[in-house]
C-alpha cells in the first residue's frame, strides 16, 4: 500500500502542477476584455498563430469571436480590431484614448523612440514639429510636385537606358522614393549610381523584409528566458542592420552642425538642431540627438519603402491586368508634349481610382502599428486597462466586403461611379485613421500619381510571361506585405496606334504601320 503511495506521488504533483499552471494562464481578470482563445503559460496563443503569419490567424478568429477579440501574444494581451465600424469607433471616435503607441512586437528602437513610436505629450510634440517643418521645406505645397517631377524624369531617363532589357525595378523605385524625402531630410538628393546610397537602399530593404518576417513578430512575444534556453539572446540591434543606418544619419548630422546657419536652416535636420539649441535648458525637452536620429529614421524608413514598394505593386497589377488601360486616359488628357501635373488627377478619374486599388489591394501594412489606450476606458461593452496594446487590423477594412464588392480582387471600379466618375470611399484607409494616420499621406499620393503616369507615359511594359502566369503571393506577409520578386522591360512608346505582340514569350511593341507592311 505504501509502495503504492509513493508510485502515485510524481502522478499527483504533475496534475497539481497542470493546475496552477491553468490557473496562472487564465486570461487577465483586471479589466473585462474581449472574448479570445485561452492563453498557455508564459506563451499566450503563440503556438496557435498560423507559421504564415499573424494576420491569417486573425482572420480566423475574427470568424469565431466577431470584429474585437482578445489574443495573448506571450504573457500580454492584445485587443485586436477588425472592420471598418469597430476601427474608426476606437480611431476616430475615441481618438484621443487610442491615440496610444503599442509596444510594437517590430520596434528596434526601445529607448527615445522618436515621432514613430512616441506615445502622449513626447508624441504630440514631435508630430507637431515633424508636420510643421515638412510643410515648411515643401511637403503639401507646389514646390515638393516640382521636386517630384524632376525625380519622375530623372527616373524616366534612368528607365531609357535599359533600352528595353529585363530588369527588377526594386532598387531604382527605392532610390527615386529616397531621394524626395532625403531632399525633405538631408536636403539634397543622391545620384542613383552612388555607392553609399545603393549601400543606404540595401540596407533598408533588408530591415523591412526581416521586420516582415514570422520570426520578427513572434520573437519579442517569448518570454526572455524561453530564448535564452537555446544560448546567447541577440538583440534586435544584432539581427537587423540598423546601427548602420543610424551611424550614417549620425554622420549627416554632424555635417549639418558644422555648416549650420542659424539665420537659413536648409532642410529638417537644420530645423531639429535649432529646435534643439533653444531648448537645451528645457527639462525633459523632446528635442534632443537620440530622438533627432530616430526621428529621421523612422521619416526616412516610412518615406521610403511604402511608396517604393506600392509602385512595384503598381506594375506586377497592371502587368497581371493589361484590361486595366491607363495609358488611353494620359494620351487624351496629358498626351506626350508635357510632364504629367498634380492638377491632372481631377480630371482623370480612370487613374485616380487604379491608383486607389493598387493601393487597397496590395495592403501593404495588413496588420497595422499597434496602438494602445492611454486611460481605462469602457469600449463596446468590454473594459480596456490603460496602456493595453490595440491591433488595428488594417486588412480587415480593405477588404471588407460590407464596403468593396469584390474584396479579393483588382477591381478599379470600387471607386468609380456609375457615370465613371472618381467616387470616395470611406473603408479606403491605406494611411490609417485618427490621430496617428500617417504624416506622409499628401507626400505619397503626390509621389505615387507623378511616377506612375510619367513612367506610362514614356513606356509600354513587357513581361516574359503571361498575364495568367504571374503570381501576386507575397515575398513576405507580416508588419509589410512585400511583392514577389519580378522582372519587366520598359519599351518606349510610339505615338501611332500600338499593339502589343506576344512573341517567343515576351513583349514588343508593334505599330500598326509596320503591321501592315508585314502583311
Amino acid at each position: 500500500e505504501g509502495t503504492m503511495v509513493l508510485s502515485s506521488f510524481p502522478l499527483f504533483i504533475v496534475l497539481i502542477s497542470l493546475f496552477l499552471l491553468w490557473i496562472w494562464g487564465r486570461p487577465n481578470s483586471k479589466g473585462r476584455l474581449p472574448p479570445g482563445p485561452w492563453p498557455l503559460p508564459f506563451l499566450g496563443n503563440i503556438l496557435q498563430i498560423d507559421p504564415k503569419g499573424f494576420l491569417k490567424s486573425f482572420q480566423e478568429l475574427r470568424e469565431k469571436y466577431g470584429d474585437i477579440f482578445t489574443v495573448h501574444l506571450g504573457p500580454r494581451p492584445v485587443i485586436i480590431l477588425c472592420g471598418y465600424e469597430a476601427m474608426r469607433e476606437a480611431l476616430v471616435d475615441q481618438a484621443e484614448t487610442f491615440s496610444g503607441r503599442g509596444l510594437p512586437n517590430i520596434t528596434f528602437v526601445p529607448h527615445q523612440p522618436g515621432v514613430s513610436f512616441a506615445s502622449g505629450k513626447s508624441w504630440k510634440v514631435l508630430q507637431r514639429f515633424c508636420l510643421t517643418t515638412m510643410k515648411d521645406f515643401g511637403m503639401g505645397k507646389r514646390s515638393i510636385e516640382e521636386r517630384i517631377k524632376e525625380e519622375a524624369q530623372n527616373l524616366v531617363e534612368e528607365l531609357r537606358k535599359s533600352q528595353g532589357t529585363y530588369l527588377d525595378p526594386t532598387l531604382l523605385f527605392h532610390s527615386v522614393t529616397a531621394n524626395i524625402i532625403c531632399s525633405i531630410i538631408f536636403g539634397e538628393r543622391f545620384n542613383y549610381q552612388d555607392p553609399k546610397f545603393l549601400r543606404l537602399l540595401s540596407l533598408l530593404n533588408q530591415t523591412f523584409t526581416i521586420l516582415s518576417s514570422f520570426y520578427s513578430q513572434v520573437r519579442p512575444t517569448i518570454p526572455g528566458w524561453a530564448r535564452d534556453l537555446g544560448g546567447q539572446t541577440l538583440g534586435w540591434e544584432q539581427i537587423l542592420p540598423v546601427q548602420k543606418l543610424k551611424d550614417f544619419i549620425t554622420e549627416n548630422i554632424e555635417r549639418h552642425q558644422e555648416t549650420l546657419d542659424p539665420s537659413a536652416p536648409r532642410d529638417f535636420i537644420d530645423s531639429f538642431l535649432l529646435r534643439m539649441d533653444k531648448e537645451r535648458f528645457v527639462p525633459e525637452s523632446e528635442f534632443h540627438h537620440k530622438n533627432l536620429v530616430h526621428t529621421v529614421l523612422s521619416l526616412f524608413f516610412a518615406g521610403t519603402e511604402t511608396s517604393s514598394t506600392t509602385l512595384r505593386y503598381a506594375l506586377l497589377l497592371l502587368l497581371k491586368h493589361p484590361e486595366v488601360l491607363v495609358q488611353a486616359e494620359i494620351d487624351r488628357v496629358i498626351g506626350s508634349k508635357r510632364l504629367p501635373a498634380l492638377e491632372d488627377r481631377a480630371k482623370m478619374p480612370y487613374t485616380d481610382a487604379v491608383i486607389h486599388e493598387i493601393q487597397r489591394y496590395s495592403d501593404l501594412t495588413p496588420i497595422g502599428i499597434p496602438h494602445s489606450v492611454i486611460q481605462d476606458t469602457n469600449f463596446r461593452g468590454y473594459h480596456l486597462p490603460q496602456n493595453t496594446t490595440v491591433y488595428p487590423v488594417m486588412s480587415s477594412v480593405l477588404h471588407d466586403p460590407r464596403h468593396f464588392e469584390k474584396p479579393d480582387t483588382f477591381y478599379p471600379g470600387h471607386f468609380l461611379d456609375a457615370k465613371g466618375n472618381f467616387r470616395k470611399r470611406e473603408a479606403f484607409i491605406p494611411f490609417s485613421m485618427g490621430k496617428r494616420i500617417c504624416l506622409g499621406e499628401s507626400l505619397a499620393r503626390s509621389e505615387l500619381f507623378l511616377f506612375l503616369t510619367s513612367m506610362l507615359q514614356s513606356f509600354s511594359l513587357g513581361c516574359p510571361k503571361a498575364p495568367e502566369d504571374i503570381d501576386l503571393t507575397p515575398l513576405v506577409n507580416g508588419l509589410g506585405k512585400l511583392p514577389p520578386v519580378f522582372q519587366l522591360c520598359f519599351l518606349p512608346r510610339h505615338r501611332e496606334k500600338e499593339e502589343m505582340q506576344i512573341s517567343s514569350g515576351s513583349f514588343r511593341v508593334v505599330p500598326t504601320s509596320e503591321k501592315n507592311e508585314a502583311t
